[in-house]
């Protein structure tokens, strides 16, 4: 059996899934490896994924029109009239997240360059913890095909400064 019927048959949520879901979900996955193993020499923490945004804006790699999508996306879902929204608290940030940094950025107190491309690779790292580590599939992946899109952004844009 291959890996997508057992998918379809045996977990909840799969089926219901489109294709451009499983797609947006598979290239995201694919991507995050991809950023990971050659940017992130396979140590991905909050502290690199900031260290790394600082050593692409020394190089002057980072061009934040690459991402202006994505970061309107994630302010509009994560940080509406004045508050952070219930979507933004299920990310589930941990201690060591720098929801602090995420949260100056979404709620537009800072725009630089190094600090935009960290937050919201940080968003993307707790989106790739969420769906890697299960808590997505708690409610089938619903609605998350633009999340993962907009990830995919995010990582390509990283792999495109870093190279």
């Amino acid at each position: 059996m291959d890996p997508a019927t057992f998918l379809t048959q045996r977990v909840y949520g799969y089926a219901h899934l489109s294709d451009s879901e499983r797609s947006a979900i598979s290239d995201f996955t694919f991507l995050w490896s991809a950023m990971e193993g050659s940017v992130l020499n396979a140590a991905a923490t909050p502290g690199a994924l900031v260290k790394k945004c600082g050593e692409m804006a020394l190089r002057g790699r980072l061009d934040l029109e690459h991402y202006a999508d994505s970061l309107a996306y994630f302010r509009d879902r994560y940080f509406q009239g004045g508050e952070f929204t219930h979507n933004f608290q299920q990310l589930l940030f941990r201690q060591h997240d720098r929801r602090d940094l995420v949260e100056a950025v979404l709620s537009g107190r800072e725009n630089a360059p190094q600090e935009v491309v960290a937050a919201l690779l940080l968003i993307v790292y707790r989106l790739r913890n969420n769906l890697f580590h299960g808590i997505k599939w708690a409610y089938g992946i619903k609605d998350q095909e633009q999340n993962f899109t907009h990830g995919s952004k995010v990582l390509m844009g990283v792999l495109s400064a870093y190279y």
